[in-house]
């Protein structure tokens, strides 16, 4: 009765320290910082950051920042180059049997290419308005751009650098992720629907909606259970879905403004990033059952991400940012220049 009583107790208090945690603004997982990396202003003086892609292989961490995208080293941060001369960076995404890099320029509606060794850009080629989101898909062999306000994808034959289609998506595309048999798996913003792409025929299969979840951004999968892992803003949510039937397996409440989300086959964590300062950690128990593992507490406005997998390291970035003047309805605080920085969680 004792053993039991004690038992019962402990359990009592490692929740009530869960609970003050959430409600000190503590994190509630392992995860904690070890490095800050600051690279100084955007070329153009606004501070501006999205996508951070990590290529294992290579250990390099390819970041946006403004009108530039840093190429940092993922053991040591040091930054070893930049391809500068953008408009405004997006996402990234390699080809390392190609020896070449791919850049969205939302601003100037083109993906660039680049040299992955010497860090020059090869070409730029046209895709549309917002440029975006950006990954290579190896079952095609191809890069999809996906365009924010033109509604659509554009789809690049890396070997040649030449556009060989476009897909009405009919609707603001966000992140996408590949299943490596040919599927591609789309977030549109606007219409809180997942979309399934045959990567090959460049065509729509289906259209799935995510509510009561919206306005879903980041996506993250595992490929051999066939689960996707959507992050949304309208509510906040992260949902599980059936990457095979569109079914909902099961939803989670998450702080505001999401913007990437990762997988790690490995662990079986899930890590979601939002604008609030927080990455949220989750875990499949089983493809049918899932549990909520934490936070890590990160900073404002840390609301992309990257993951070493080697490492075991999540990337976040942000700036310190200027409060809104009083009478500035519904306006975002703005990066003060200079204040930009690369985040280093580990366990």
């Amino acid at each position: 009765m004792k053993s039991r009583l004690s038992i019962r107790s402990l359990l009592i208090v490692a929740v009530a320290f869960i609970a003050l945690g959430s409600l000190w603004g503590q994190s509630t997982t392992s995860y904690h910082l070890i490095h800050t990396y600051a690279f100084g202003t955007a070329p153009d003086g606004h501070e501006y950051f999205d996508y951070i892609f990590v290529d294992p292989g290579s250990r390099r961490a390819y970041v946006s920042h403004g009108t530039e995208v840093l190429v940092v080293n993922a053991d040591t941060g040091v930054l070893e180059g930049k391809i500068s001369g953008l408009k405004r960076s997006h996402g990234i995404a390699v080809v390392p049997d190609l020896g070449r890099g791919f850049i969205t320029d939302g601003e100037q509606g083109k993906i660039i290419v680049f040299d992955l060794k010497s860090l020059k850009t090869l070409d730029a080629v046209g895709a549309a308005d917002d440029a975006d989101c950006v990954i290579y898909d190896q079952a095609s062999r191809r890069i999809f751009s996906f365009n924010g306000d033109s509604h659509n994808s554009t789809v690049l034959d890396p070997a040649t650098g030449k556009v060989v289609g476009t897909i009405e998506l009919g609707g603001s595309p966000e992140y996408a992720v590949a299943d490596g048999r040919g599927m591609i798996y789309n977030n549109l913003e606007d219409k809180g629907e997942v979309l399934a792409i045959d990567a090959r025929k460049l065509k729509i299969e289906s259209r799935w909606p995510i509510a009561p979840a919206g306005g879903p951004t980041a996506i993250a999968m595992d490929r051999e259970h066939r689960r996707l892992f959507i992050a949304s803003r309208e509510p906040a949510m992260l949902t599980v879905m059936n990457a095979d039937s569109g079914k909902i397996l099961k939803e989670f409440s998450i702080s505001d403004g999401a913007d990437a989300a990762v997988y790690d086959a490995e662990s079986g964590r899930v890590f979601v990033s939002t604008r609030a300062g927080w990455i949220h950690v989750f875990h499949e128990d089983s493809p049918e059952r899932y549990s909520e593992m934490g936070r890590v507490r990160t900073e404002f406005g840390a609301k992309t991400m990257g993951f070493d997998s080697k490492l075991n390291h999540l990337l976040v970035d942000t700036a310190t940012f200027a409060k809104p003047a009083p009478d500035a309805k519904h306006a975002r605080p703005a990066a003060i220049p200079g204040t930009f920085r690369l985040l280093i969680y580990a366990q």
